[in-house]
């Protein structure tokens, strides 16, 4: 439904997005990754008809998105965008900016929808509490509420968790994506977290100085990253030989031809992460326990 073809863009003299493809169907989400200054945000103002497009096309089904120089009104009625600044009315309650696009017409239905709403951002005791009073992660689950309370078509989030503290983002990001597929609504999602991608989308586009250095679903592209900086994005790698492994393919055997210096153990809950040097190459692999600095273990490599 949503269809980005050799889209283009520069700023100045600087190519921002080079050549962009992709499509997303409804009820689909596409994550878009990449580091900082990739071109993530920008496509996404692109998408939105914020900003004009250098060349390339972008349609939502069979209409074009266009930008300020086609479109006095920025924005469409089937497409919403929560971009990293919230746009909310802070003197008003959690309710009334939830409720704010929905039709008073019919108060009880109004009313049920917004409880629904404030129930899937998990924003329950706060109904009437003053948007400036929030904290900054509790905006951010006000704006996304806002963004699906008229059921778009389309939506586009830009870091959509990175105000929320891991104490209620793990569940709230569940709630989301479960509401957005359940009522058939298209997703972009530009971000720098894994989670938001290897659970919930369905194609996954990794941006690299305005490219597209892949784009598949995210179990292929985690299990044949490629390249180092796709294998950063998900886990701890090493390079070893030319070859890429996270560092649950990298084991201590009892015996074997590879030979490494045990350097730092780093507590993660449930393992440990060993750094250690192989043939004078850094190698990160976990462990069920700590390893003693300065021994030497051996390793296998597993795919």
């Amino acid at each position: 439904m949503l269809s980005i073809t050799n889209v283009s863009f520069r700023y100045k003299d600087r190519a921002v997005l080079k050549t962009v493809s992709a499509s997303v169907q409804s009820g689909e989400c596409l994550a878009i990754v990449g580091e900082s200054g990739s071109g993530k945000s920008t496509l996404l103002k692109l998408v939105f008809g914020q900003m004009d497009v250098d060349d390339g096309t972008i349609f939502w089904k069979e209409q074009a998105i266009l930008g300020p120089k086609n479109k006095l009104v920025v924005g469409h009625d089937f497409m919403k965008y929560v971009a990293q600044e919230f746009d909310l009315m802070p003197y008003t309650s959690v309710s009334e900016n939830i409720g704010d696009h929905l039709s008073n017409f019919f108060p009880d239905e109004k009313k049920s929808r917004v409880k629904e709403l404030i129930e899937v951002v998990e924003l329950e005791g706060f109904e009437d509490t003053k948007v400036q009073f929030l904290s900054g992660g509790q905006k951010q689950r006000v704006a996304l509420a806002r963004a699906i309370a008229k059921r778009p078509e389309i939506i586009l989030l830009d870091e959509p968790f990175s105000h929320i503290d891991n104490f209620k983002k793990q569940s709230l990001r569940r709630n989301l994506f479960a509401y957005l597929k359940v009522n058939n609504i298209a997703c972009v999602l530009a971000t720098h977290d894994k989670n938001d991608v290897l659970s919930f989308a369905d194609q996954m586009m990794v941006l690299h100085k305005g490219s597209v250095m892949k784009i598949d679903c995210p179990s292929t592209i985690y299990s044949n990253p490629g390249h180092p900086l796709i294998a950063a994005f998900f886990d701890e790698f090493s390079n070893v030989n030319g070859e890429l492994y996270y560092a649950h393919q990298i084991t201590v055997v009892d015996d074997g031809p590879l030979k490494a210096i045990v350097k730092h153990s780093f507590y993660k809950g449930h393992y440990f992460l060993i750094e250690a040097e192989l043939n004078e190459t850094v190698v990160c692999f976990k462990n069920a326990t700590a390893l003693k600095a300065n021994s030497v273990v051996s390793l296998c490599l597993k795919r």
